[in-house]
C-alpha cells in the first residue's frame, strides 16, 4: 500500500472514532443550542428549533445523558443552553450540573422554546434560532451532527460552510475491501493505536456497565442469564448491554462510528470478545478492529448519515469482517461475510433511537456471527438471490441504494406513524 492511502486511512480512523456521550441526534440539538446561545452573548429570553424528520425520528424516545432521565428534543435543546459546554462538542452534555436539570424543567414548561419539524432539508438537519433583548442569533448544522454550516448575529452572518464536505469519495479514491484488508496487514500500529485504544476501553467500559445495573428492556444482561456465557452469546450480550445503557441515560462516553455510537459499539466489542476468547494478543486485536472499523464506515458511506436503514446493519458487517480476519481468512472468506450478513439482516429498520436498539444490535450480531461461521466453511449467498450482486463492492453497493433511495418512503412513513399522522 503506498504512503499516501495508507496515511488517509489512518486518518479516517482517527476523524471517525471520537468520543460521544450519549445517543448523537439529543446531543447535536444540545450542542447546537450551546453554540447559538454562545453566539447570542446571553442567555436567551426564548429559543426555537427546527429540525428534519430523522433527527425527530432518533430523539423522540431516547433518554439524554447526564439528564436526570429526561427525553425529547425540547429537553435536548433547552439542556444544551442552559448547561451545554459547546466546546466540548458531542460531549457537550458532559458538565451539566442538576441545577441545570431543574431550570431546564421549568423552561420546558414555558413558552420558551418552540420546535417544528422541517420538510424537504437533509436528513441531518438542525437550525437553532436565539433572541434576547432586540438581539438574534442562528446556528445551522447539516449532515454531520457536529458540522456547523451556518452563523448568524443579527442578520449578519459570521459564518458560512458548504453542507457538502469536499471530502474524497471513499468508493472512487482507492477504498474497498481489498484496499482496507491491505492495510490491516501492513499499517504501522502506531498510527492507528490511539484512536482504536480510545474505543476499546471507553466501549469495553459502558459494555460491562450495561451488564452491571439494568438499564432499559436489558437485552444484554437477559441474553447472559438465558444463554450462558459462550462467545458467541457475549459478543451480542455485550454489544447489546453497550446500548442498554446508552440509550437509556448512561453518562459514561463511547466511541462512535460512522457518527453514531450504536454503530461503535457494534463495530468494536464483538471483534474484542472473540479476540480474547481465541488468545490472539493485542496487535492481533488492533488490526481487526481497522478491519470492523474501515468496513463499516465505507458501507455506511454509501447509505448516509440517518435514513430508515438499520445502522447496526452496516456496523455488524463490519464486525463479522473483523471476526472472519481474527480466525485468519482470507479477501474471499471476508467479503463471504459480509455477504451473507447484508442478505440476512438487511431489512432491518431504524424507526428511531431508543431501548429497542440493543435488541437490533444483538440480532445484527448474530446475523455477522452466524454469516462468519458460514464463510468459514466456504458458504455463502449467491449472487442474483435478492440484492446479492458478483462482486461484493456491487453488493455493499447495492445495499447502500436499497437505504439511501429505496428507503426513504419507508422514513417518510416510519416518522408519519411515530407523529401519529396515519
Amino acid at each position: 500500500m503506498n504512503i499516501d492511502r495508507e496515511d488517509r486511512f489512518a486518518a479516517i480512523l482517527e476523524k471517525e472514532l471520537v468520543p460521544a456521550l450519549g445517543c448523537t441526534e439529543p446531543i447535536a440539538l444540545a450542542y447546537a443550542a450551546a453554540k447559538v446561545r454562545d453566539v447570542l452573548g446571553v442567555f436567551p429570553e426564548r429559543m426555537e428549533v427546527y429540525c428534519s424528520g430523522n433527527i425527530v425520528k432518533n430523539v423522540k424516545g431516547v433518554t439524554i445523558p447526564n439528564s436526570g432521565g429526561l427525553i425529547g428534543i425540547d429537553m435536548a435543546v433547552i439542556l444544551g443552553a442552559v448547561g451545554g459546554n459547546a466546546n466540548e462538542e458531542l460531549k457537550v452534555l458532559e458538565s451539566v450540573r442538576p441545577e441545570d436539570i431543574e431550570r431546564t424543567k421549568e423552561l420546558a414548561a414555558s413558552d420558551f422554546l418552540t420546535c417544528k419539524l422541517k420538510e424537504g432539508v437533509a436528513n441531518l438537519y438542525i437550525d437553532t434560532f436565539a433572541y434576547a433583548d432586540g438581539h438574534s442569533a442562528q446556528v445551522t448544522i447539516v449532515n454531520r451532527h457536529t458540522l456547523i454550516t451556518r452563523i448568524v448575529r443579527d442578520g449578519e452572518t459570521l459564518f458560512s460552510k458548504d453542507p457538502v464536505e469536499k471530502k474524497e469519495d471513499l468508493a472512487l479514491d482507492g477504498m474497498n475491501i481489498e484496499s482496507i484488508l491491505e492495510f490491516a496487514d501492513t499499517v504501522d500500529i502506531a498510527k492507528v493505536k490511539a484512536p482504536l485504544d480510545r474505543q476499546i476501553e471507553a466501549n469495553t467500559a459502558i459494555a460491562a456497565e450495561g451488564l452491571k445495573n439494568s438499564y432499559g428492556a436489558q437485552v444484554g444482561k437477559t441474553l447472559i442469564e438465558v444463554y450462558g456465557d459462550d462467545v458467541r452469546v457475549r459478543a451480542r450480550a455485550k454489544a447489546a448491554a453497550g446500548s442498554d445503557a446508552r440509550m437509556n441515560g448512561c453518562s459514561m462516553p463511547v466511541i462512535i462510528n460512522s457518527g453514531s455510537g450504536n454503530q461503535g459499539i457494534t463495530v468494536s466489542l464483538p471483534v474484542i470478545e472473540f479476540a480474547k476468547e481465541w488468545n490472539l494478543g493485542q496487535e492481533k486485536l488492533y488490526r481487526a478492529l481497522v478491519v470492523s472499523n474501515l468496513v463499516s464506515i465505507y458501507h455506511k458511506h454509501y447509505i448516509g448519515s440517518l435514513s430508515a436503514f438499520c445502522g447496526a446493519v452496516t456496523a455488524a458487517c463490519g464486525a463479522g469482517a473483523g471476526i472472519t480476519y481474527l480466525a485468519g481468512g482470507d479477501y474471499k472468506a471476508v467479503c463471504r461475510t459480509i455477504v451473507n450478513t447484508v442478505a440476512n439482516v438487511g431489512g432491518i429498520i431504524c424507526d428511531g433511537a431508543k431501548s429497542s436498539c440493543a435488541a437490533k444490535i444483538a440480532s445484527a450480531v448474530d446475523a455477522a456471527i452466524l454469516g462468519h461461521e458460514l464463510s468459514m466453511k466456504g458458504l455463502a449467498f449467491k449472487p442474483g438471490e435478492g440484492i446479492v450482486c458478483s462482486d461484493i463492492e456491487d453488493t455493499i453497493r447495492s445495499a447502500g441504494y436499497v437505504g439511501r433511495v429505496g428507503m426513504k418512503s419507508t422514513d417518510v412513513e416510519i416518522l408519519n406513524l411515530m407523529l401519529e399522522k396515519h
